[in-house]
């Protein structure tokens, strides 16, 4: 049976839009998500809070092979965003992953064009944990001096995937991390220092 998306569209999806832009606008930063909501599993209520917001008709979408094994995952994508699926990883606006550690590098996605590089591909991935607490160091537009972010599972390489990513600029993807309740970004422009 297809579970039912935001018990209230408008509101909820404005909720999660700013979310997303704060987001963006403040890397690293902590975002909670309040929706009520409940997506087939492996979907996360994070992930799919992001998909209802920013995918709809004219927005390929990539799925990792554990939500693409889901019937359920993509018939509910289908009823409520109505985005196509692609398998062409550089085809894809954005892409959703369930094993962030099993995640295609990034370069193979979609980093855009040097005339227009916002047509990168955005790639939520579905995080267990996320705080604000030791972890990476970043610093960039949109953070004072520097912050720190902790998530898990990430890929094992993931500092050297966000500096290829960095260096890039300003072409390259952007991250999203999603739990269950909250979301963190972490955009191109951003510089990964080290690992407290």
């Amino acid at each position: 049976m297809l579970t039912a998306a935001f018990a209230d569209p408008v509101l909820s999806a404005q909720a999660t839009f700013r979310a997303i832009l704060n987001a963006m606008a403040r890397p690293g930063s902590l975002q909670p998500l309040s929706v009520a909501l409940s997506p087939p599993p492996p979907l996360s209520k994070g992930a799919a809070a992001v998909a209802l917001t920013l995918c709809d008709q004219d927005t390929p979408v990539w799925l990792d092979a554990e939500l693409r094994a889901s019937v359920s995952v993509c018939e509910w994508l289908g009823f409520h965003c109505g985005c196509p699926l692609v398998d062409d990883l550089a085809k894809a606006v954005f892409a959703f992953a369930a094993r962030p550690a099993k995640v295609p590098a990034f370069e193979t996605f979609s980093i855009g064009t040097a005339d227009y590089p916002d047509r990168s591909t955005t790639i939520v991935l579905q995080v267990d944990t996320l705080w604000a607490e030791k972890g990476f160091v970043l610093s960039g537009p949109g953070i004072r001096d520097r912050s720190t972010l902790s998530a898990a599972p990430l890929p094992s390489d993931i500092c050297d995937r966000l500096a290829r990513n960095r260096s890039l600029f300003p072409q390259g993807i952007d991250l999203i991390l999603a739990t269950q309740d909250a979301i963190a970004a972490l955009p191109r422009s951003l510089h990964v220092l080290e690992e407290d």
